[in-house]
């Protein structure tokens, strides 16, 4: 997992300004709320008094109020209250991490790392959303019991869908690769990704619904950092669809997925729970799959599995992985967990590079390769 990028933090709609929400992100507790004029707050839960959680405690003036003390912190993690010291300003030392936050597509975004924002990674701009001629679904979430890294590799991934994904016409991939071998294309420093001619001949009435089994049709997949997958099935200019699978890894066993979904035609309202079935029941086909992949976590050299020209694409997503590695970004997930239990950290925030004094050290990272 790695610090510096932009997360979903939770729906819309699931922070408000009655109640803070408590969220676990990168094996980290946060806490999300919104202020009085709705923007919504994202900081470390772990107030430093005496470790309470901010997540079980109250909105008060648009603070959050620890449910231990009473300790108020601000939206920039800056403690404003102590109770046993109302007449006395709180020293310096008294804050916590605050991170920069985006509301869009329906969903709110913390970046979760320390960079200024001249520095930091664009979140991964949708041009079609809210465009003309384009239908998006409602936005949902779901849950996968696996590894992030499993769930993008799976989207970059264009030889598992006959195996996998039968109803969606079964198309001969391997007879397809061979005739086009695949070609990464690059977006540095960002990501890379790849479209694929195939004929998805034989599809069900169901995929039919979605315009498989036309003829030609063009599709692949992108990665955007660590955890956005962007896929593209393309059955003619004027027939296309696009899916945006926004990941926010819980732990190293649990991802939370939020699922954008468009399309340029069938633009009738209708037919949006009808597609949101159809896309869940192959999500679904995955699910089952990357649940039961050994191990659970991606491994750390490409030497453990035994890979070949068509995983070309996830190559290349894991090169841009040790990349970001190699920026002292990686979390280093066998010390935090020798800590945790019995030390405080946090994810580090860009108030890091410009205040001291901070009582939580900051999460444990690689020192870079």
């Amino acid at each position: 997992m790695y610090i510096n990028f932009w997360y979903p933090i939770a729906l819309s709609d699931e922070i408000s300004n009655d109640a803070p929400l408590k969220v676990k992100l990168l094996n980290m507790n946060v806490v999300a709320f919104r202020d009085g004029k709705g923007s919504p707050i994202v900081l470390s839960d772990t107030c430093i008094h005496r470790g309470g959680s901010l997540g079980l405690g109250k909105i008060k003036d648009d603070c959050i109020e620890c449910s231990y003390h009473g300790w108020q912190f601000d939206n920039s993690g800056n403690c404003t209250f102590i109770p046993t010291q109302a007449n006395t300003k709180p020293p310096n030392r008294a804050k916590v991490d605050s991170y920069p936050t985006q509301e869009k597509y329906g969903i709110v975004f913390a970046f979760m790392g320390d960079l200024p924002e001249a520095e930091r990674p664009p979140l991964y701009e949708i041009e079609e959303f809210g465009a003309e001629g384009w239908r998006t679904n409602r936005v949902f979430s779901f849950e996968l019991k696996a590894y992030y890294e499993r769930s993008v590799e799976n989207g970059m991934d264009m030889a598992h869908n006959e195996f996998v994904h039968p109803n969606q016409g079964a198309p001969a991939v391997g007879e397809t690769l061979r005739k086009h071998p695949i070609n990464v294309e690059h977006s540095p420093p960002w990501g890379c990704g790849f479209l694929q001619p195939f004929n998805a001949t034989g599809a069900s009435e169901d995929t039919k619904l979605m315009g498989a089994g036309e003829g030609s049709t063009v599709a692949g997949s992108a990665h955007h950092g660590p955890n956005t997958l962007i896929t593209r099935i393309i059955f003619s200019a004027e027939r296309q669809f696009l899916q945006v699978f926004f990941e926010a890894p819980v732990d190293y066993g649990l991802t939370r997925i939020f699922f954008i979904n468009m399309r340029d035609w069938m633009l009738d309202p209708e037919q949006d729970e009808k597609l949101i079935d159809i896309n869940m029941q192959i999500a679904g086909e995955d699910v089952s799959i990357v649940e039961s992949l050994n191990p659970v976590q991606t491994p750390d050299s490409t030497a453990r599995e035994l890979l070949t020209e068509a995983d070309k694409p996830i190559v290349c997503y894991r090169e841009y992985l040790d990349g970001w590695e190699s920026n002292g970004w990686k979390i280093d997930r066998e010390s935090l967990e020798s800590q945790l239990g019995k030390a405080a950290c946090a994810i580090p925030s860009p108030s890091r590079r410009t205040e001291k004094g901070w009582v939580l050290p900051a999460i444990p990272l690689h020192t870079g390769k």
